[in-house]
């Protein structure tokens, strides 16, 4: 199939088939005879797996090693749930910090009381942000 008829069947936008091309996430595809890329069905799966992936928020390494332990029957399907537990102890910490950036908004948002801009807390708030590692 065309790239096109890929990227409708895999949920992946064309650009980014390409990248992943690049990247070495997918294999180079076979080519027509005017040159055109021949995707077969287990590209669009391996697409899917990437995509579905990153709606997971998997990194592209992260993807890239969850292939290698697919393809390696050998290994055990441990290695898979560390990697998983890793992952969500990650996404744990960012919800972590994305409450505290939206507790944050809401106290600066608060203290906004209108007036002229010279004395806006939000705008204030960004310029006197503390330090990078600093207590906010």
């Amino acid at each position: 199939m065309k790239i096109s008829e890929a990227s409708q069947a895999s949920g992946c936008h064309l650009e980014t088939i390409r990248y992943y091309e690049r990247i070495g996430l997918m294999p180079s595809p076979t080519r027509t005879g005017s040159g055109y890329r021949s995707y077969s069905e287990q590209d669009v799966e391996r697409l899917r797996f990437i995509t579905r992936g990153r709606d997971l928020g998997f990194s592209l390494d992260e993807i890239r090693s969850l292939m290698r332990l697919d393809q390696d029957g050998d290994l055990a399907c441990e290695d898979v749930t560390r990697l998983a537990q890793q992952h969500l102890i990650d996404v744990q910490e960012r919800i972590r910090d994305l409450q505290r950036v939206a507790r944050e908004l809401e106290r600066t948002i608060r203290s906004c009381g209108g007036g002229v801009r010279a004395q806006c807390a939000i705008l204030n708030a960004l310029k006197h942000s503390p330090a990078p590692g600093e207590a906010a």
